[in-house]
Order: structure tokens, then C-alpha cells, then sequence
């Protein structure tokens, strides 16, 4: 198996969904490339934009699906079969309803929790064991009313703490590649960035 860690973002291709709460999955990839001045190409054999960059002195694929979310596990299949990563190599990062904007945070495992994402990605995985980011993108106030609130843009003030939970986010994965997890984790769920 390769030692090389992938790294999907989850979201919606297109303009139209760039700026929406259900690609926070997509800014924090973003970010990681920005980060390593690495430019995403499209892969059309991995249903995906792709790139391979060096983070923290880890060989890493960051990727983000070309299918609509519900879509996602075409991809991460593809993914994982080409660079032949096991699920322990695998982090997707993705909105989460269950989480206040502002807040992120890490887990190996569990189920999908109802996201149409992660749904697909069971599908067509094996092994659900793998590492995932969940974006705190809060709850609107009403069940009926969340296709409408995942797929719209956040307020300014939301979006701001979107954006530094995805930051924070970013911060910490200088410990999640170097398999220091237990500290990524402390770090990003205290909100204190240990030394």
C-alpha cells in the first residue's frame, strides 16, 4: 500500500455552489493547496480535481469530487484505488449540521449522520474507518428548511467563522501527517494550538 495521504474535500462543482456552506469540504482543500501553492487539475478518470503536493513533509493528494455530492463516493473510490491508499491514509473533510459554524472537528469512524457525502462514500467503500474533518455549518431552525440553508451562502458573520474554523483546521494537520492525531485533535477541539 502506498504512504501517500489523500485528502478529499467535500462540496458541489460549479460557481453556483463555490460560496454555499456545503462546500466547506472544498475551502479547506482549497486552502491546503493555497497554502502549498499547489494548483488543482481536473482528472477526469477520477471523477475529481487533483493535486499532489508535499504538506508538512508528507506526500499528499488533495482532491475534490467533479460529481455533485451525492455522487462524492465515485471519486473517493476512484481515489483510493489508483493511488492505493487504505482508509487509514484517508481524510475527508466535510459540512457538518451537528456543529456550530465556527467549530471543527476530528474523528476516526462512525456512521454518516444522514450526510449525502459520506452515504455515498459508504457505498463505495469497504472500510469506513477512515480519518474525517466535520465543519460546524450549524442548523437552520426548522428539518424542512435544510436543503435550502446547506445550498445558500452563509451571513458574513457565519462565513467569517466558517472560513477561521477552516483555518484552524489547517493548522492542525501539521500533527494529523506527522500521526500525531491525539494532539491534532486536542488542538483543534480546545481551541488552544499547543506548542
Amino acid at each position: 500500500m502506498s504512504r501517500l495521504f489523500v485528502i478529499v474535500g467535500l462540496g458541489n462543482p460549479g460557481a453556483k455552489y463555490a460560496e454555499t456552506r456545503h462546500n466547506a469540504g472544498f475551502w479547506f482543500v482549497d486552502l491546503l493547496a493555497k497554502r502549498s501553492q499547489a494548483v488543482f487539475r481536473k482528472q477526469s478518470k477520477l471523477h475529481a480535481e487533483i493535486v499532489k503536493t508535499q504538506l508538512h513533509g508528507q506526500d499528499c493528494i488533495l482532491a475534490k469530487p467533479t460529481k455533485f455530492m451525492n455522487n462524492s463516493g465515485l471519486a473517493v473510490r476512484a481515489i483510493t484505488d489508483y493511488y492505493k491508499v487504505a482508509s487509514d491514509r484517508l481524510l475527508v473533510a466535510y459540512d457538518e449540521l451537528d456543529l456550530a459554524a465556527g467549530i471543527s472537528r476530528l474523528k476516526v469512524g462512525g456512521g454518516h449522520g444522514g450526510h449525502n457525502g459520506l452515504r455515498d462514500i459508504f457505498h463505495h467503500l469497504p472500510d469506513h474507518g477512515f480519518l474525517r474533518l466535520r465543519i460546524g455549518i450549524g442548523r437552520p431552525g426548522h428539518k424542512d428548511a435544510v436543503t435550502g440553508y446547506v445550498l445558500s451562502r452563509a451571513s458574513s458573520q457565519q462565513e467569517l467563522l466558517l472560513r477561521q474554523a477552516v483555518s484552524k483546521s489547517a493548522d492542525v494537520m501539521v500533527d494529523v501527517l506527522g500521526g500525531d492525531l491525539p494532539k491534532a485533535m486536542k488542538d483543534l477541539h480546545t481551541g488552544e494550538v499547543s506548542p
